[in-house]
């Protein structure tokens, strides 16, 4: 298939490996910043392709593993109603709240719903009248233009039993917070193509400059990230830090006008808790003024709820998900903490860097503990 087979070709990925070879000559360390570029990386043992002078390290790249423990908790408070019928894409479910999350809410009864988009819980509310419906909406930029179009018919068709808990978050704001940390190891990034799909990548040219940080807006192949991988170490070799578009196919340096004129249409930017990070000055979306009648936190007096920012003790994800550490260096990795029975966050989505680990390099990093 076009587009999919080419970018999994692995005689090219072997080549590009050879030319990213070729041209380093010093150690240099690049960030990928999307739960399936991570994914990708791990399946297809790109890590491994490089050369030994290449770190990847993975970032915060999953939205549902970032958004806040309170939020998570408010999402239960609200599924507890009896009122209250919660909708919620899967992952979710299973994310870990500070003492239950939503499945197990949901096993004792709660009125607790998967949904594959926010306009689904439109028609979930127009078929209950009688029960408040509610939509957790969570996700990157790429997400939010959905999100925003459920806001803005529900409006037109005049739902009054319709409302969302918000919890989007914006990446570039994310990026630079890690840039700016004190204990940031990253040298270049690998944007998340989709992200730029939507939004463009002009936000990128200022923390390009002020970082002196190359930024590649990258694909989700094999081929697409070794692409993205050699124009950052093309730059980095010749002391550039410049942002260029690996991902041509899909992504337009202005974005989707559209998409983000609805986005601005429906939501303001406003501070946001990152889980395991924390705040994050204007990193995240909330509803304007204008919706505030479908907005749950005020409907619902949500903010009485306390917050909570602390993971179990054995669970490192803040670290993790700030490439500060990889998943098997957790020590409750693949033992306290699985999919089936997880601590943090990344261990539940299927973005998540733990659960990649999980998934496709459980054994060989048993055996490295080992030895």
């Amino acid at each position: 298939m076009k587009f999919v087979d080419e970018y999994r070709d692995a005689k090219a990925a072997q080549d590009y490996a050879l030319a990213i070879a070729k041209i380093v000559t010093k150690p240099w360390t690049i960030m990928e910043i999307c739960g399936g570029q991570t994914h990708s990386i791990v399946k297809y043992g790109i890590d491994e392709l490089l050369p030994k002078e290449i770190t990847l390290i993975h970032g915060p790249g999953c939205p549902v593993c970032v958004t806040s423990i309170e939020l998570i908790d408010q999402a239960i408070a609200l599924a507890q109603r009896p009122e209250v019928i919660l909708c919620s894409f899967g992952d979710m479910l299973r994310v870990p709240g500070t003492e239950k999350d939503l499945l197990s809410v949901k096993a004792t009864g709660a009125d607790v719903r998967i949904v594959y988009s926010p306009v689904d819980a439109l028609k979930v509310a127009r078929d209950n009248p009688d029960k408040e419906v509610v939509f957790f909406a969570v996700g990157f930029e790429t997400t939010a233009p959905a999100t925003s179009m459920a806001i803005f018919r529900a409006e037109q068709q005049e739902l009054k039993n319709f409302s969302m808990l918000v919890s989007h978050v914006l990446v570039p704001p994310a990026m630079e917070a890690i840039l700016a940390s004190p204990n940031c190891q990253v040298q270049g990034f690998l944007a998340a193509g989709h992200v730029c799909t939507v939004m463009g990548y002009t936000e990128y040219y200022p923390i390009a400059e002020k970082y002196q940080c190359p930024i590649i807006v990258t694909g989700f192949e094999p081929v697409d990230i070794l692409q993205g991988i050699y124009l950052c170490v093309q730059q980095l070799e010749a002391g550039k830090a410049e942002v260029e578009n690996q991902y041509k196919r899909s992504v337009e340096e202005q974005g989707n006008i559209p998409a983000q004129q609805l986005i601005r249409e429906v939501f303001e930017v406003t501070s946001r808790d990152w889980r395991g990070i924390g705040e994050i000055p204007r990193s995240g979306l909330k509803l304007r003024d204008k919706y505030g009648q479908f907005d749950a936190q005020k409907r619902f007096n949500l903010q009485s709820i306390p917050s909570a920012f602390a993971e179990p003790s054995p669970c490192i994800s803040g670290e993790i998900m700030q490439g500060v550490k990889k998943p098997h260096q957790c020590p409750a990795f693949s033992g306290e903490c699985t999919p089936e029975h997880p601590l943090g966050a990344p261990m539940v989505s299927s973005e998540g860097a733990c659960a990649a680990y999980y998934r496709y390099r459980q054994q060989s990093n048993q055996t490295s503990q080992k030895s």
